[in-house]
């Protein structure tokens, strides 16, 4: 008989978020990569995603699943009716599962500010459990990401836990970013599903007046996870913990941290479909080629031997912009670089980097939005990423950096900590500047260490090597996930 190490794991893996289909940050990237090396990797993945009005629909063939066309749910006084579709999640051969149900995620974005955002969720925790009732299917795992999954551990253990189907599933939360709670007024609590059980609910948090999504799910889950270890070991504190902390501290036994990996199928420059052209390690000319197209197209000046500074982020206070438009302004008026800029967010922000495109024309370029295109552009072009972020649980951007030999100018927090090392110019070893304490000083700092040693062209070309030669692919951090569900599996 096959040991159990070798055994094919049962997982329900349950996400707001899936890349390329559904994506506004990291959550969309890293459930698409973990599930697809899951599924490739051998074991039975059941994944579960909302039916967005917005998902593009072309290329995808989808098709409702047999006996899973017509369910409903009861939530609080309304009936909710929905059905299961089935397609492939593109650029794999993983099949996807999508919740249709147009009363709920037939909107324009995938998150909203509407009045029943918390019934979107519920529905979506509750409607995984059922699909996986009506297919028989007895997860080992079930994966939960973020507040809007956060309920199911609960739901385990209360409103399903008469069901013996679901009687040796353990639940594993990951937190991608604990900024974002889900908290709403305890009035939902009708609306939850928990009839006799309400109890289980933070007692504190109701006597408040609220239901915290996320604090749910870090109560029950059988197993925490956060996506860098050093962001598992900053929100045991307050400055991090986002009123999580002590809570967190209780379970620390039951939180770990894993560093998310990098699909280097979409991710590489050798291969990468939407460069102009690709290049290596042992042939770098080709990211000569893409700076030249990346200043034309942003408009900026033709100077190949200026150095570049790539930003592509969400613009938002996490992401330290206010910092950069204390710090960068001035070192523009000071140093001779360009940047290029592709994002949107708050519209301070936005407004920020407009400011700036207008002062320093032909050398700061901003794109407001998202183009996936651009952003490969921004990462094989620059000569520099800047991610000076206040937190950052993980990050990606700085792995792709160091992967297209794009030198990453990143604060000393979470996932950027675990990814870059400090240059040592005296050694040629390292790969990237990190700086500790966020305020201008340490910012500006950064940015003019990267420009000085940019100066040396040697250490520079031994710097960019060293980051290539990083691998964070999912071959290895999936493995660790796999190797985290089977050991909690034979605890059951």
């Amino acid at each position: 008989m096959a040991k159990k190490e070798q055994q094919r794991l049962r997982i329900c893996l349950v996400s707001s978020e899936i890349a390329p289909l559904a994506k506004t940050g990291g959550l969309a990237d890293v459930s698409s990569a973990l599930a697809t090396y899951l599924h490739e990797a051998g074991h039975d993945v059941r994944v579960l995603v909302p039916r967005y009005a917005r998902i593009d629909r072309a290329g995808l063939d989808i098709v409702p699943v047999a006996g899973l066309t017509d369910l409903s749910l009861r939530v609080g006084a309304q009936q909710i009716d929905f059905a299961i579709d089935q397609t492939t999640l593109p650029g794999t051969d993983m099949p996807l599962y999508l919740l249709r149900c147009a009363q709920l995620y037939g909107r324009d974005s995938i998150y909203t500010q509407d009045a029943d955002e918390h019934v979107r969720f519920i529905v979506l925790s509750r409607a995984a459990l059922e699909m996986c009732q009506q297919m028989g299917f007895a997860p080992d795992i079930m994966s939960c990401h973020d507040w809007q999954t956060a309920l199911l551990p609960l739901y385990l253990q209360t409103t399903y836990a008469w069901d013996r189907l679901f009687a040796a599933t353990q639940s594993v939360l990951t937190i991608h970013n604990i900024g974002y709670q889900g908290m709403f007024p305890a009035y939902v609590l009708d609306q939850l599903g928990l009839q006799g059980a309400e109890h289980h609910l933070h007692q504190d948090d109701l006597k408040d007046g609220v239901v915290n999504f996320l604090k749910t799910g870090v109560l029950y889950a059988n197993l925490i996870t956060t996506v860098s270890p050093t962001y598992a070991r900053e929100i045991l504190g307050d400055d991090y913990g986002m009123g999580l902390n002590d809570l967190l501290r209780q379970r620390v036994q039951s939180v770990v941290g894993i560093l998310n990996g990098v699909d280097y199928r979409e991710w590489d420059p050798a291969t990468d479909k939407f460069l102009p052209s690709n290049y290596s390690p042992d042939d770098m000319s080709g990211k000569r080629v893409c700076k030249e197209r990346l200043l034309a197209e942003f408009g900026l000046h033709n100077d190949l031997d200026r150095p570049l500074i790539g930003i592509v982020s969400r613009l938002v206070h996490q992401k330290g912009i206010d910092l950069i438009g204390e710090v960068v302004p001035r070192l523009l008026g000071s140093h001779d670089f360009s940047l290029a800029v592709l994002g949107n967010g708050e519209h301070r922000y936005e407004a920020l980097f407009e400011e700036m495109q207008r002062r320093f024309p032909g050398r700061v370029c901003y794109y407001r939005g998202y183009n996936n295109e651009l952003a490969h552009w921004i990462e094989a072009g620059s000569d520099m990423f800047l991610m000076p972020s206040r937190y950052e649980p993980s990050g990606l951007n700085q792995m792709y950096s160091l992967k297209y030999g794009t030198v990453p100018i990143v604060r000393e927090t979470g996932g950027l900590a675990d990814s870059v090392q400090q240059i040592d110019a005296a050694s040629g070893t390292g790969t990237g500047i990190v700086f500790r304490d966020y305020n201008e000083k340490g910012l500006e700092w950064a940015i003019d260490r990267a420009l000085t040693l940019y100066r040396d062209k040697a250490l520079w070309r031994r710097v960019i090597a060293n980051g290539m030669a990083q691998n964070f692919s999912w071959q290895q951090q999936g493995a660790i996930y796999v190797e985290l569900f089977r050991k909690l599996s034979a605890q059951r």
